[in-house]
């Protein structure tokens, strides 16, 4: 599974109406951690971290797909634009 981008989270908050204080604190991983992510500053999340992020996630039913999973229920997917 590839590392989550501050897209992918960002986008797991507003499928579950979270603000990021709110994922924050489910993932038990400071606020000041998912800001610094979430605005860029830091590029990556530390393994045990981005862990707790997607496991507070999945617990609410988030799905992470990589390119050409299919989700098992309905949900939004991103695609390649075409030109």
């Amino acid at each position: 599974m590839r590392p989550m981008s501050k897209e992918t989270c960002k986008a797991a908050r507003m499928l579950l109406n979270w603000t990021a204080a709110n994922l924050a604190d489910e993932a038990g991983i400071p606020p000041d951690t998912l800001r610094s992510f979430e605005s860029g500053r830091t590029r990556h999340l530390s393994s045990p971290n981005e862990h707790a992020i997607r496991s507070a996630f999945e617990t609410q039913g988030i799905q992470f797909l990589d390119s050409g999973e299919v989700a098992a229920g309905p949900g939004v997917a991103l695609t390649t634009k075409s030109q």
